[in-house]
């Protein structure tokens, strides 16, 4: 039997809340809505898929001493990750708490995050961190790492592939001093430009080309309801999602196509898994469902193939 490809995961996993108003919105007032919470993050929603496609993982993150830290322990746990993540008793696991309007648009969210900015790049520099990290086949984190814990990692991980996940425009420029080195990133349009400087309505072919310059060899961007874009050493290409990639579909993306890439799949093969993934996602209450093969076969048969950028 083949040994499954091991991927050591750095960056979020915390609580995320999602709630949503039911009938109009109105500001300034209390509103009649639902409210759903579950473990997530985009490292650890994309590792998870990347388990569920065959590989092995672990995870450091960070969290803190109270009751919520053990829901993200369970959800670890039962997801067949290796925790090496570290709690600090004295400080709260952090949360992301997002609430939508009737339609679906995002009204606001919030971020309670920041244990990630102090205790992350601390954790890098652990001899059990170091040792995972040579043992991996590939490294995978998010922008929720501080650039400096960005470039301690991908240093670490010198000859291994790393690959990144932008999360937000704001937290995608922490990219940029290690775009070079990354084997791959994972963004939307709007972290495109972010990266880029570009308009967030460019072209396709501009948004690749303005990746390129910034250093970046091999990405991936969705789009909203147009193609997911996809490029490489071996050229530019678009695929057509039969459903729109919403953001929390994306990491089940990032996380299927890494899988597929390290069972040595090309790209233009292995983005078709990530939007089956995502296609899957999407359909789901869940941030990352649980899927029988026979599933995934279905939602890869309605993917359409990769078609050259012109």
């Amino acid at each position: 039997m083949m040994k499954s490809p091991t991927v050591l995961a750095v960056g979020g996993a915390y609580i995320e809340r999602r709630g949503q108003v039911l009938g109009a919105f109105v500001p300034a007032a209390s509103n009649p809505g639902t409210m759903r919470e579950a473990v997530g993050g985009a490292v650890f929603n994309a590792l998870r898929c990347a388990v569920r496609r065959g590989v092995s993982g672990s995870l450091l993150s960070v969290r803190g001493g109270d009751v919520l830290a053990d829901t993200v322990s369970r959800a670890i746990a039962v997801a067949g990750i290796a925790d090496l993540s570290v709690v600090f008793l004295d400080r709260t696991t952090p949360s992301n708490t997002t609430i939508f309007d009737g339609d679906g648009a995002l009204i606001v969210g919030l971020a309670d995050i920041a244990l990630y900015d102090l205790a992350l790049a601390k954790q890098i520099r652990r001899a059990k961190v170091r040792e995972a990290i040579s043992t991996a086949d590939a490294v995978l984190c998010d922008a929720n790492l501080p650039s400096a814990a960005l470039e301690r990692l991908v240093a670490l991980a010198a000859g291994k592939p790393v690959f990144a996940l932008a999360v937000s425009p704001s937290k995608a420029a922490r990219l940029t001093l290690v775009l070079e080195f990354l084997a791959m990133a994972f963004m939307n349009r709007h972290d495109a430009g972010a990266l880029t400087g570009a308009d967030v309505d460019a072209d396709e072919r501009g948004i690749v080309d303005g990746l390129r310059r910034a250093g970046l060899q091999s990405g991936v961007v969705t789009t909203g309801d147009g193609p997911v874009l996809g490029f490489d050493a071996a050229g530019a290409f678009s695929i057509l999602p039969p459903k729109k990639v919403t953001d929390g579909a994306a990491d089940a993306l990032a996380g299927a196509t890494v899988a597929a890439l390290l069972r040595g799949l090309t790209l233009r093969a292995a983005l078709r898994d990530g939007v089956a993934a995502a296609m899957l996602a999407i359909e789901s209450a869940e941030l990352v469902p649980v899927v029988t093969a026979a599933d995934f076969a279905e939602a890869l048969a309605l993917v359409p193939e990769a078609e050259e950028l012109a």
